[in-house]
């Protein structure tokens, strides 16, 4: 498999629908409850595709189930992360740490073997990420860290086994239709028992948003599936972190953040990234 200019294109586009969700759960004020929301409202949209493409093939079923539970536990992380600290920080550090654990571990799960400059470019997108998250001090919250350490290990875990699904179902629309139709009620289940009181008022209030988010989420990871059936994972899952760029730079061009040097050396090594795994 080899990774094409359009595979890289539509990445790119995944990865800006991306950072847009996370920006949303993060600016809201009930994040376990929004990201609940944005995930029950994508196992809605789910229900027409499903109908529309079909289900995946049986051999796609048991990586369907333990990515379910697994992304429980990857949204659990996440609120826990966008909680105690900044998005600034948390979002790099679980973005950029992932495609170095995924790296490592498709040569065991999936027998791909990176070039050496696959692997720098692998290297050099988690540099980057990474120099633009630490620009933030992370001492100042070492729960949030420890939550995006954590939810860094389990992105790596369900970016494999989606992987292997997605390959196995011989289908992506099918098993990225399907994850999505069943993913999003357990964790909303668990939420929305526990904040019964509050839940009314905000789904009425906040699911115009959650609605948008829901799209992005879907597009989001629905492309970078189909990618992973078109080019090695590793470096799907690492072009897939340049969302981490992107969210720095719409921070700059809409929130007026600035632009620092550390921020300028993180955007270079990123770029340098996506220029070594194309050419890798």
């Amino acid at each position: 498999m080899e990774l094409t200019w359009p595979v890289v294109a539509a990445v790119l586009g995944g990865a800006v629908l991306h950072a847009a969700w996370n920006a949303l759960v993060k600016s809201s004020s009930y994040k376990s409850l929004d990201t609940a929301l944005i995930h029950l409202l994508g196992s809605v949209i789910a229900i027409p595709l499903v109908a529309l493409v079909g289900w995946p093939a049986p051999a796609a079923w048991p990586f369907l189930a333990a990515s379910l539970v697994i992304h429980v536990a990857y949204y659990t992380a996440l609120v826990g992360a966008y909680e105690h600290g900044d998005l600034g920080l948390t979002y790099p550090l679980m973005r950029g740490l992932a495609p170095l654990l995924v790296a490592l571990s498709a040569t065991f799960t999936l027998g791909e073997h990176l070039s050496p400059l696959a692997w720098a470019g692998v290297l050099g997108i988690s540099a980057g990420v990474l120099a633009l998250g630490l620009s933030q001090p992370a001492f100042n919250a070492p729960k949030a860290v420890r939550f995006a350490l954590v939810n860094a290990v389990i992105i790596a875990i369900y970016t494999v086994v989606d992987a292997l699904g997605v390959r196995a179902s011989g289908n992506a629309l099918q098993y990225v239709a399907t994850l999505f139709l069943l993913d999003g009620w357990p964790f909303a289940l668990i939420v929305f028992l526990r904040r019964r009181g509050a839940v009314g008022a905000y789904v009425r209030q906040r699911w115009p948003l959650a609605l948008l988010g829901a799209v992005a989420s879907l597009g989001s990871y629905g492309i970078a599936l189909w990618a992973m059936t078109r080019a090695p994972v590793a470096t799907i899952a690492a072009l897939r972190e340049t969302s981490v760029l992107f969210a720095v730079l719409l921070g700059v061009w809409f929130l007026k953040e600035v632009f620092t040097l550390r921020r300028l050396v993180g955007t270079c090594a990123i770029v340098g990234g996506v220029m070594a795994l194309r050419m890798g």
